[in-house]
């Protein structure tokens, strides 16, 4: 028989029933019981996590869309329970842009890797931000392209070492890295624009903030919104997940500085 433990948490056997007012985690509501494709200790799961809890805090998951281009995370219609758009490389935020004109009460965001937002994407990006199309970009930095083979990006540090510049970046040959979110700063049409980080627990509840804010400015209508996650990629560094927090954490940092690059909300 299942001895039965009268407590605060009543135990039936080895199951607890936790009580609401007990329970301090659970997963997000809108994110689906599959297993994701990423790589241990990749930051995507992450911020999938906190992209799921900000929807379903605001009570839109039936007027939130997605926007998922190639990349790591093309996958993304698969884990989070909202409607998605698959966009061709580097055009998510074209896509973006004709949902919020087609849908203007819909939350439309855009979930894009550095290669494809940097890159391939570049003109969709900045012109879609300088429109103030009002809608959030979230911008995942992890300074190589992780789906492919680990091959130099825009973001890849100078002297960081890849498959396509295996003795690390050199100016004078691949000239030098871009800084996209202060390029999104200057743009008339941005309402906001943050660079944050999801390496710690402290980390994690700034990015769900930033998050959060940049959906309630654009469902206000004040422009568009780029929320970067700077992150790591042990596959395309080739570190433990450990690790590979240590080298964001004393190279990435340096030159893409966490925190607050605009926002209107302040002024």
């Amino acid at each position: 028989m299942s001895e039965k433990v009268n407590n605060e948490n009543e135990t039936v056997g080895r199951e607890a029933i936790i009580r609401p007012e007990n329970l301090v985690y659970a997963k997000p509501e809108l994110l689906n019981d599959v297993h994701m494709h990423y790589c241990p200790g990749c930051s995507h799961g992450v911020v999938h996590k906190l992209i799921a809890e900000v929807i379903d805090e605001m009570g839109m998951a039936d007027k939130a869309i997605g926007i998922s281009p190639v990349g790591c995370g093309v996958f993304a219609y698969r884990y989070i329970d909202i409607d998605w758009q698959e966009a061709a490389h580097g055009r998510a935020p074209a896509l973006a842009c004709a949902c919020k004109r087609l849908w203007p009460d819909r939350l439309v965001f855009t979930y894009q890797g550095d290669g494809d937002l940097a890159c391939i994407g570049t003109a969709e990006t900045i012109h879609s931000l300088n429109r103030g199309d009002n809608i959030t970009i979230i911008f995942i930095n992890n300074a190589i392209y992780g789906m492919t083979g680990g091959q130099m990006a825009p973001t890849t540090l100078m002297g960081m070492k890849t498959s396509t510049c295996p003795y690390g970046r050199q100016a004078a040959i691949h000239g030098y890295p871009v800084k996209m979110t202060e390029i999104a700063a200057q743009l008339e049409g941005t309402a906001y624009v943050t660079r944050q980080s999801v390496h710690t627990v402290a980390a994690i509840r700034k990015a769900k903030k930033a998050i959060r804010h940049a959906f309630e400015n654009s469902m206000a209508g004040l422009g568009s919104n780029l929320v970067e996650i700077v992150s790591t990629c042990s596959s395309g560094w080739k570190m433990t997940p450990a690790k590979a927090n240590e080298w964001m954490v004393e190279h990435m940092f340096p030159f893409y500085p966490i925190g607050d690059l605009k926002d209107i909300q302040s002024r």
